[in-house]
């Protein structure tokens, strides 16, 4: 029996049936795939390594995997296992970033930190790393090459998140370099891994994984204005984590540049850990912010940027899905 897997892009404008109905299917062998590889012989390894994956998700990464080899031939067997290895490899991230975060909720139930402790969270993380390993070993050298320099990324994008701009560094230019390593590089590689074991033509799947990459940034910056403007009903998180924690993104440092008197106050609450009462002011005083939209300006440069890319592409349901996929990531900001 198939599990439950989400149904977005089925519910996609412009995506042609036939090509939704094809990746909605592939999804579903996926999340099959995905269950059966985190079990463990221990009931409560189970249990932490499936959490987050029962938790749901959009498989955002594994839909890129599938889309992407309707470029080419998306009957290719190990189409599946590499759509199973990027996101495994997604979700083990989550487990690391919840524990760093400090998170209470991660797609609306208890963080697996807040449930069993850091510990069991790391491990945990670490596990579902390991069951990524083990598929894509039976996928060849060049798909280990590929998620190994993808993984290098990962971890040096949150390296420089922890460690911060260094001196002389614009703040901005490091947190777009953090959001390329630790969000774009999976993403574009996804893309990448969809052209490589769909036998899609290296000129494509260049093209592709550039569109991707550039999708991973609005991706990620769509994430952050969602974290200021969402409630937690509708993102599934806590409204202002970033905040909360002093994290700096892209509507606050656009609006620490406020030379405006009437914004002294909302930028001595930027960039510092926050209490409950300094959280929601701070949040209040941001969605009715001019940084707001002007970074939604910022984030439609990206989705410019991989549509450019698309642009190059034959004309067909596949590019027109891609397409569809740069007007999703800019509308679940807004």
């Amino acid at each position: 029996m198939s599990g439950a897997v989400p149904s977005g892009f089925l519910a996609l404008p412009r995506v042609e049936s036939t090509l939704a109905r094809e990746v909605q299917d592939g999804l579903e062998k996926v999340e099959d795939l995905l269950r059966e590889s985190v079990r463990s012989s221990d009931p409560m390894l189970t249990e932490a390594a499936s959490h987050l994956l029962e938790a749901g998700g959009k498989r955002f990464r594994a839909m890129l995997v599938l889309l992407a080899a309707h470029f080419g031939d998306p009957d290719m067997p190990d189409l599946v296992p590499a759509a199973a290895v990027v996101e495994l490899t997604h979700v083990a991230t989550l487990y690391h970033d919840d524990v760093m975060d400090e998170a209470e909720l991660r797609r609306g139930r208890p963080s697996a930190n807040q449930r069993w402790g850091n510990t069991i969270a790391i491990l945990t993380g670490d596990y579902v790393f390991a069951k990524a390993s083990e598929i894509l070993a039976d996928l060849g050298p060049e798909a280990v090459r590929l998620q190994a320099q993808t993984f290098g990324r990962l971890v040096q994008g949150q390296i420089l998140e922890t460690s911060g701009p260094p001196e002389g560094v614009d703040p901005l230019d490091h947190y777009l370099r953090v959001i390329g390593d630790k969000t774009a590089s999976l993403i574009a590689s996804s893309a990448e891994f969809g052209g490589m074991f769909g036998k899609v033509d290296p000129e494509t799947t260049g093209k592709l994984t550039r569109a991707s990459d550039a999708l991973g940034m609005a991706f990620q910056l769509a994430d952050d204005l969602i974290d200021v403007a969402a409630e937690t009903r509708e993102s599934g998180k806590v409204p202002g984590t970033d905040l909360r924690e002093g994290v700096l993104t892209l509507p606050m440092f656009y609006a620490l540049r406020s030379t405006d008197p009437a914004d002294e106050r909302l930028k001595s609450l930027l960039g510092r850990p926050l209490d409950d009462t300094e959280a929601e002011e701070a949040l209040s005083l941001l969605r009715a912010h001019p940084a707001m939209a002007e970074a939604e300006e910022t984030l439609r440069g990206w989705s410019d940027k991989a549509r450019a890319e698309l642009a190059t592409l034959p004309e067909g349901p596949a590019r027109d899905a891609f397409e569809a996929l740069c007007d999703y990531v800019v509308e679940r900001s807004g």
